[in-house]
């Protein structure tokens, strides 16, 4: 079986939780939104099979893998791929937009699962199908999101809360998202949130 890939590079993990790991980023292609700040080719990829991607991953010698898109998530037969990662002892991250998962089963093979909803596809985060637990929740703040926050805070259970400001055309509204961040916290039975930067971009690093 082959697979939607991206792109197959070395870095440090940039946001949430796991900011600073080293970690190799398998990126797979095709994704189930169109969300209008995505700077992601999703695209934009080569069809590879289970051994090619574990040869490639394997090169750089980290046993960390985290699996981004686009969205991994909807990707066929991805089971068996992250399967073959496993019996070498990597650890195994997912980041998805928690839509859909075509795939039973898959989500137990992830040690690590960060989830980030998007405001504009709310309406989706209430059908039968869309994650209810993570490890990590982040909020892209890509307009007047507050209710969206406090009810999604509901809908999926997660370890930690997070809220990253939107960049569209190298403008990053940093000043509304720790308001938000500020109003959020002192709302009343919801949940701590805490604030999320793309360092790998302030590093200058991919």
């Amino acid at each position: 079986m082959k697979y939607p890939v991206v792109e197959i590079f070395h870095s440090l993990q940039g946001e949430g939780f796991n900011t600073g790991r080293e970690a190799v980023f398998l990126r797979m292609g095709g994704c189930n939104l169109a969300c209008p700040w995505c700077d992601t080719q999703y695209n934009n990829y080569t069809m590879m099979d289970a051994v090619s991607i574990f040869e490639a991953v394997q090169q750089f010698g980290v046993n960390s893998l985290i699996v981004t898109g686009g969205e991994p998530l909807i990707i066929s037969g991805l089971a068996d791929l992250i399967k073959c990662f496993k019996k070498h002892g990597y650890w195994i991250a997912v980041e998805t937009n928690g839509v859909s998962v075509v795939e039973n089963g898959v989500l137990k093979l992830f040690d690590y699962i960060a989830v980030s909803p998007k405001a504009v596809y709310a309406d989706l985060y209430t059908k039968e199908g869309a994650m209810r637990e993570a490890d990590e929740l982040r909020v892209v703040v890509d307009g007047d999101v507050q209710d969206f926050c406090l009810w999604i805070g509901t809908m999926i259970k997660a370890r930690k809360y997070y809220l990253s400001p939107c960049e569209r055309e190298g403008v990053v509204n940093l000043e509304q998202t720790i308001k938000l961040l500020g109003r959020l916290n002192q709302s009343e039975g919801g949940s701590e949130w805490l604030l999320s930067l793309q360092t790998h971009k302030l590093c200058g690093i991919r």
